[in-house]
């Protein structure tokens, strides 16, 4: 069974920053992509940022570009995400994402998912 493991959430105050973190237990199924994905109470999911793990290309979320950093490790089975001047419209549930091979982007879909890390950034 695949496993992402997400750590790093938090509660921290507008401009403060977050770093979040996962791991899968099987690189095969991160050595196409991997991203993160989130979602608030009452929205749809979206993605935010993803790294294609060969190329280390990187996409962006327009709400996130200039605040937030997605990076991987060199092995590329654990990705980062670099939160900085965080504000409390990026409070929700943050999911990493992988996939093994093409046909997922990591930014709209993804075929392997953690089980989530709250983050909540206050006013």
């Amino acid at each position: 069974q695949v496993q992402l493991v997400e750590t790093g959430g938090g509660s921290v105050q507008a401009g403060g920053s977050l770093r979040l973190s996962c791991k899968t237990s099987d690189y095969t199924n991160s050595r196409y992509c991997m991203g993160w994905f989130r979602q608030a109470p009452g929205k749809e999911r979206e993605g935010i940022a993803s790294i294609y793990t060969r190329s280390r290309s990187t996409y962006y979320r327009d709400s996130v570009k200039g605040r937030f950093t997605i990076s991987q490790d060199s092995a590329g089975n654990s990705v980062y995400l670099q939160m900085n001047n965080l504000k409390p419209e990026d409070s929700a549930m943050y999911y990493c994402a992988a996939a093994g091979v093409p046909g997922h982007d990591c930014y709209f879909n993804a075929a392997y998912w953690g089980q989530g890390t709250q983050v909540t950034v206050s006013s």
